[in-house]
């Protein structure tokens, strides 16, 4: 598998087998996705694999605490405008579609919503971490080595579902991490071998034309 096909291929998958993930593979794509560009060389992500025992002991503390805490920060933006509502809003509609979910049904949304705490029966959750005194330009590069890991992982035949859902839970997985005070939590990732039985994971979020983001200017 090329580059190319890796990123056609990559998608958030929301179901996963319980089939688990060998350490001894995980750490090589950790360690190869540690090749991943960040300003400076500054390399600011810190990453903690979760499996097991441990993980669902995490899995329960926080299932039992489905309201959440003071978020570590606000996902998006307060009264997003368009084009961006309008692209999250199609997103939702088009996930709840494959499970049959209708908007008025807000129970069931919200149920399929709290699956995150359980990383959506993934045998693997990591959670990715930085210095509180790093600036935008690091959340950029820890976002990098996100994606890169993504990468590598389709190409070890592995699926992913990157999770900024944890940012509710800075201080239940902090606690558990046993993170410094002095880094906070930027975004969990869910990763195991996807279900294709599963109908939410048909699901393939819609792209805008290249002209509607982009502008090439001096070429033939």
């Amino acid at each position: 598998m090329n580059v190319s096909e890796a990123v056609a291929a990559r998608v958030s998958v929301r179901a996963f087998k319980p089939d688990p993930v060998p350490g001894a593979l995980l750490r090589e794509l950790l360690e190869a996705a540690h090749r991943a560009p960040s300003g400076g060389n500054l390399q600011p992500w810190r990453v903690h694999a979760v499996a097991g025992a441990p993980l669902e002991a995490l899995k329960a503390k926080v299932g039992a605490n489905l309201g959440g805490e003071q978020p570590e920060y606000d996902v998006y933006p307060e009264n997003l405008w368009d084009p961006f509502r309008t692209r999250r809003f199609e997103c939702g509609e088009d996930l709840y579609a494959t499970i049959g979910i209708p908007r008025d049904d807000k129970p069931a949304r919200l149920r399929q919503l709290f699956k995150n705490t359980q990383f959506f029966g993934a045998p693997v959750g990591l959670f990715f971490s930085l210095d509180r005194k790093l600036g935008p330009p690091q959340w950029a590069d820890v976002g990098m080595y996100m994606q890169t890991l993504m990468l590598l992982a389709v190409e070890a035949g592995l699926a992913t579902c990157a999770q900024e859902f944890w940012a509710r839970y800075p201080k239940t997985v902090g606690d558990f991490l046993s993170l410094p005070d002095d880094h906070m939590l930027f975004s969990g990732m869910a990763l195991g071998y996807a279900d294709p039985s599963e109908p939410i994971n048909s699901l393939r979020t819609r792209r805008d034309p290249f002209d509607v983001w982009a502008d090439m200017r001096g070429f033939d």
